[in-house]
């Protein structure tokens, strides 16, 4: 009874994706449905769990992933953090899809205020497949909420037996089952029969330690991203999204951020009229800093964030300034 009475407290919030999702047969992995099975037909599917914690489950939302949205972030941020603000919550398990699950991590990582664990999982495939991974990527993602040792790490993304950090973990495979990996620092660490061993922790500022704060916001700043290719000719892009009201663009430029010379001298006219760009790349891994030249001209250096999650910490630091010079700091510190 005592040992009972020890579980720690895990809360499910469930927001659809293809852990939840339905095929049509055993056998089709591809082609389902997303987002159709609730939270609580996910936690009875796996009796086990029961020996880690006491779960509940809310469901926030039953969206593809692929839809996701500033509202249900909004949402999801709030509720995260009146739910850990409860001493009698230990951590909380996040179901997600896997299309957008390294930016709503990554957002979740800059705006939860709390030490206590935060862990996002998914699934490859349907619930109804034969090799549905679902199920253990669920069990690993509560016994991982439920270790002591998952404190004050940030929040964590956890698919195939992998913990990654939300700050490094990046889709790299569309299909496969092991389809995150983390370019720049490698696995957080790993899962084996329910026990969670860990490599490292983030060094950047996240959760309680991050500035940002979601509390009072009930919308984001428009950020947009422009990919940058070969025969990249037309300045059309970067001019649409400016009069279409965006606040920021990220560029997802070739090599090491570069910017074809036509988008590049329209972007330069836009900085001048206040809009903040950063420079990213298409590239999976490596550093993005601009030359002395182009930060005198406005450009903004994303580090080693992909396109994606640069529009994430853009869009947050636009809640803060619209200073140049203090956007890029907090590019170089997040």
């Amino acid at each position: 009874m005592a040992r009972e009475q020890h579980k720690p407290n895990i809360i499910i919030i469930a927001t659809g994706g293809t852990i939840a999702g339905v095929a049509s047969s055993h056998t089709q992995t591809t082609g389902y449905k997303a987002g159709v099975v609730n939270v609580e037909t996910l936690i009875s599917a796996i009796p086990e769990i029961a020996n880690l914690a006491h779960i509940k489950g809310e469901q926030l939302s039953n969206i593809d992933s692929a839809d996701m949205n500033d509202e249900i972030w909004l949402q999801l941020a709030k509720r995260i953090n009146v739910l850990l603000s409860d001493n009698n919550v230990d951590g909380i398990v996040v179901t997600h899809g896997t299309d957008t699950m390294e930016e709503s991590a990554f957002f979740l990582h800059l705006v939860v205020q709390s030490d206590k664990p935060v862990v996002l999982t998914g699934a490859m495939r349907p619930s109804t497949a034969i090799s549905a991974d679902g199920p253990k990527n669920l069990y690993n993602a509560i016994a991982l909420a439920a270790d002591s040792q998952a404190y004050n790490r940030g929040v964590m993304i956890v698919m195939n037996d992998r913990i990654h950090s939300a700050r490094y973990a990046t889709k790299t495979h569309a299909l496969n089952v092991d389809a995150f990996s983390s370019p720049n620092s490698g696995d957080m660490g790993y899962i084996v029969d329910g026990k969670a061993y860990f490599h490292y922790t983030p060094l950047q500022p996240h959760t309680k330690k991050s500035i940002f704060r979601v509390d009072m916001l009930t919308q984001l700043p428009k950020v947009d991203i422009l990919y940058s290719y070969s025969n990249d000719g037309s300045s059309v892009a970067a001019k649409a999204l400016y009069k279409a009201g965006t606040k920021g663009i990220v560029v997802a430029g070739s090599g090491a951020g570069s910017i074809h010379r036509y988008q590049k001298e329209e972007l330069i006219n836009l900085i001048q009229k206040g809009l903040v760009v950063v420079q990213s790349s298409r590239v999976n891994a490596g550093i993005v800093s601009v030359s002395s030249g182009d930060s005198k001209l406005g450009f903004i250096g994303a580090k080693d964030l992909n396109p994606q999650k640069a529009r994430v910490l853009l869009m947050l630091a636009l809640t803060k300034t619209d200073n140049l010079q203090k956007i890029a700091q907090i590019f170089e510190s997040y």
